[in-house]
């Protein structure tokens, strides 16, 4: 019997951390499975054979998208002809929606198509749920409440988890940490998370870089950190952190580490979120767009926040500074005021005690691993 073949298809950094763990998982029961796509550098190390890699198909919004078209385009075209050519068994499509529903669609069921990760169809853009409900033959969703959502059109789907559960663990001490970056264990640590992509950092990064310096006038005694992805250049940090007056300790991929180190984090809305909350950090959430990419965003989202940490909640928990609330004073007049009221952080520390207990049990990717595995039989 020839082995089987899956093809797997994700397009941010947050997917390759995802699908590296399901892979992982997935050669653990079966390690003789053959498994290609498009992907980056963790699903690389997981053994994943990547057609094409994740970090040139990056994008933020409308225009980014009609920008990189061509390449979409080449790149879709370029899945169906390996679609055509090879003998896989199943089809798994990881987040990144715009371009795995059209794939989907296209594809149009002719090879079994498992959604793993769901599309946030159920804060904007419900059309798509037609194109969900015909096209995809198997949905494993991450969040509970997004098995709920998919009931109410009649779907039943797998919930499993988060994977995240099991991702988020440093590597050292606070202590370890603290000392082999000179760091004193009297100082307070603010992290600063500006994002993953590019123009995320672009259009995030010198909000968090204000407050840094508006938080130093008030609290000098304070250390900052800088939690940076493998995937950016150290140089597009430095050029925007050139006139801070800061010293800003820039670490790279050890995110997990930098908020096991802080005091208080300022994050950009995104896995972060949960990431922060997992680890039990008081943290806000702050995310800034470019103006036309919001005005064509914003109308499209259902919910009143954006943030995981309070859609998950069902509420606002922590406070979303977002676009033209973005403002660095009234971010740092929050941070000061959390940080002097001791009652405030013990609420927030057990409102995110809350948040990781709804995020299910260990071993998400493991029972995605066995659903699609039983399902692919």
């Amino acid at each position: 019997m020839a082995e089987k073949q899956i093809l797997i298809i994700a397009g941010e950094p947050s997917g390759d951390l995802n699908a590296s763990y399901l892979v992982n998982a997935i050669k653990e029961i079966k390690p003789e499975i053959k498994i290609c796509g498009i992907g980056g550098e963790l699903m690389r190390q997981a053994g994943v054979e990547t057609y094409a890699d994740i970090k040139d198909f990056a994008v933020l919004g409308l225009f980014d998208v009609l920008k990189k078209l061509p390449k979409f385009i080449a790149l879709k075209n370029f899945i169906l002809k390996k679609i055509r050519e090879e003998k896989f068994d199943a089809l798994i499509l990881v987040d990144f929606s715009g371009f795995n529903l059209r794939l989907a669609k296209a594809i149009n069921k002719r090879l079994p198509t498992i959604y793993y990760v769901s599309p946030q169809v159920w804060a904007s853009r419900r059309g798509r749920m037609g194109t969900i409900q015909k096209y995809i033959s198997k949905m494993i969703v991450l969040f509970k409440f997004e098995k709920d959502f998919y009931k109410q059109y009649g779907m039943e789907v797998d919930f499993v988890g988060h994977p995240l559960l099991d991702i988020v663990k440093p590597t050292q001490t606070k202590e370890e940490f603290l000392k082999k970056y000179g760091i004193s264990l009297e100082k307070k640590c603010i992290l600063l998370m500006p994002g993953s992509r590019k123009s995320e950092i672009l259009n995030i990064l010198p909000v968090m870089k204000q407050v840094a310096f508006l938080l130093k006038r008030q609290l000098p005694e304070v250390e900052f950190l800088i939690a940076k992805p493998k995937n950016l250049e150290l140089a597009l940090y430095k050029e925007i952190l050139k006139d801070a007056g800061l010293d800003f300790k820039i670490i790279e991929g050890l995110p997990y580490d930098c908020l096991n180190a802080s005091d208080f984090c300022l994050v950009a809305s995104g896995t972060a979120t949960l990431e922060t909350a997992i680890m039990q950090k008081p943290f806000v959430i702050i995310y800034k767009m470019g103006t036309l990419n919001y005005l064509l965003y914003r109308p499209q989202v259902k919910l009143p926040f954006i943030g995981m940490v309070n859609i998950v909640a069902g509420k606002r928990i922590i406070p979303e500074f977002i676009q033209t609330r973005a403002r660095p004073k009234l971010i740092a007049d929050y941070v000061v005021h959390t940080l002097n009221n001791p009652a405030r952080l013990t609420q927030i520390t057990q409102n995110l005690a809350q948040i990781k207990i709804l995020l299910g049990e260990p071993g998400a990717s493991k029972r995605a691993a066995k659903i699609i595995l039983d399902f692919i039989k």
